[in-house]
């Protein structure tokens, strides 16, 4: 199996899915490899980046390269920019062979063949098998002429010579049989003007060298496959099998462009999940359930797990729609898995890029106890328990309309209980207590007094539970808050 990205643009969440299944369906086989190649053969795109983008999204997810740019292999090498004379030698031999042909049209002869067949009736013209016959190339010039011009340095592209009529049909792991009619197919080009190989030839050369046995792309390159298969027919390679999968679709319809992600709220490329902190393998959980099921009820499932139950039979053929609401309960049950002591490791630098100085390790470890099972994500820590490094300095708003005018009464009542409480019985099951003590004795409900009490101690209107929060703040901070709040808020 291969991933063959190009680096024009960080890994989009789509392709990562892609190598994620390919990885899958390698690994689902005893000694399958997954090979990274690199297709940088249009280097006018090319972001600087992108391809070390790449890399480090598929080792962040936990996908091993078996093969690829840094980690060599026997069919290297593994950048296409760096595979040139091969194109070259296997463009000259279907040259040789009288399966392409040297086209020397320049742009504007070509609009005009184009612009003349529209006005004629042709609302699709080709460079095809009819129209070739009146252009300037090597089949319609005189041997010598096409010599002199070559070496002369003429510009020229090489194009395969498509056949006019024939039905170019393959099977499809999962769609099925697929057929496509040849007419309507232009002449495709293999090697540019600049020497450089387009992605049809370089694609099916690499795969056939790199000994290819499975090909999983996204659908949007099933239309490319008859081209690919009438080059593997005219190099007399038998063609690897090719498996099309579903688009990612937008939850509002559509497929998950660049610019309905973002109105969705929905991170385009891998690199903002990991900035973002998400977890990787919710992300692996996620994309690999995103158009496949194992075919039962189970949902959690380790990248491993996921290389043992993986199968191209059970991947649909609909587009997936992309529900970010189940990534995040995917990323909540990884992080409750994590030990609170590794999850107060990796808040130290999200802390500190945040300028947030956090406490020591024993009171942060407990304060994470209380706070990861109401989190999605690990840096929302620091959000929702900002409290326990702080005193508050402003109230939200929203819960401040909690903040009824009894609120400062029944406050300063239940202050004055757990003010005579001793510092070792400062604890949640006693604080509760002495809260239901003061509305029994007001006869209000539980709300009356537990928000405005949240409010001063948090600064919030939710969070962990208030009274195990309060018992790790201690009394001192507890009382010292509860003043302050009382002073600004009465």
């Amino acid at each position: 199996m291969r991933f063959a990205p190009s680096p024009t643009g960080f890994l989009h969440i789509g392709g990562l899915r892609t190598a994620l299944y390919n990885y899958l369906f390698a690994k689902s086989h005893t000694g399958g490899k997954f090979i990274l190649r690199i297709e940088d053969t249009d280097q006018s795109r090319y972001v600087e980046g992108a391809e070390q983008d790449i890399i480090d999204s598929l080792e962040w997810c936990g996908m091993e390269i078996d093969e690829g740019p840094n980690e060599g292999g026997d069919v290297g090498p593994y950048r296409q920019s760096e595979r040139q004379d091969l194109y070259h030698k296997y463009a000259k031999q279907l040259i040789d062979e009288g399966k392409a042909y040297y086209a020397f049209d320049t742009t504007d002869e070509i609009d005009q063949m184009r612009e003349r067949l529209k006005k004629s009736g042709n609302p699709s013209p080709k460079y095809d098998a009819v129209t070739r016959q009146s252009m300037i190339n090597s089949l319609t010039l005189p041997q010598d002429e096409v010599e002199k011009r070559l070496k002369n340095g003429d510009e020229y592209v090489i194009r395969l010579k498509v056949p006019r009529r024939e039905t170019i049909r393959f099977e499809d792991l999962i769609r099925g049989h697929v057929s496509f009619e040849s007419k309507g197919l232009d002449d495709q080009v293999l090697l540019k003007s600049d020497g450089m190989p387009t992605y049809h030839l370089a694609n099916v050369v690499d795969d056939h060298l790199m000994n290819i046995s499975h090909v999983i792309r996204g659908e949007e390159w099933l239309s490319s496959t008859p081209k690919h298969i009438l080059l593997y027919q005219a190099f007399g390679w038998e063609a690897p099998k090719m498996a099309h999968l579903p688009l990612i679709m937008s939850p509002s319809g559509g497929k998950l462009s660049k610019r309905k992600a973002e109105e969705e709220g929905i991170p385009v490329n891998t690199k903002e999940y990991i900035k973002q902190h998400y977890e990787p393998e919710a992300l692996v959980n996620f994309l690999a359930y995103l158009g496949w099921s194992p075919g039962d009820d189970s949902e959690i499932h380790s990248l491993n797990e996921l290389c043992h139950l993986f199968s191209l039979d059970r991947v649909s053929k609909g587009g997936a729609v992309f529900n970010h609401k189940k990534l995040l309960w995917y990323n909540e049950h990884y992080l409750r898995e994590e030990t609170d002591k590794a999850i107060a490791e990796r808040l130290q630098p999200i802390a500190k890029e945040k300028g947030i100085e956090l406490p020591e390790e024993e009171f942060l470890i407990q304060a994470i106890a209380l706070l990861k099972d109401r989190v999605s994500k690990v840096d929302e820590l620091l959000d929702m328990g900002r409290f326990f490094f702080d005193d508050p300095d402003e109230y939200d708003e929203k819960a401040l309309k909690k903040w009824k005018d009894d609120s400062a009464d029944l406050v300063t009542q239940y202050r004055e209980n757990i003010s005579r409480l001793p510092d070792n019985e400062f604890e949640a099951a006693t604080l509760k207590s002495h809260l239901e003590d003061v509305i029994n004795a007001n006869n209000v409900g539980f709300g009356k007094l537990m928000m405005p009490l949240r409010i001063a101690v948090t600064g919030q209107g939710f969070g962990p539970d208030l009274f195990a929060s309060m018992e790790l703040l201690g009394k001192e901070t507890v009382l010292k808050r509860i003043d302050t709040a009382l002073d600004k808020l009465d």
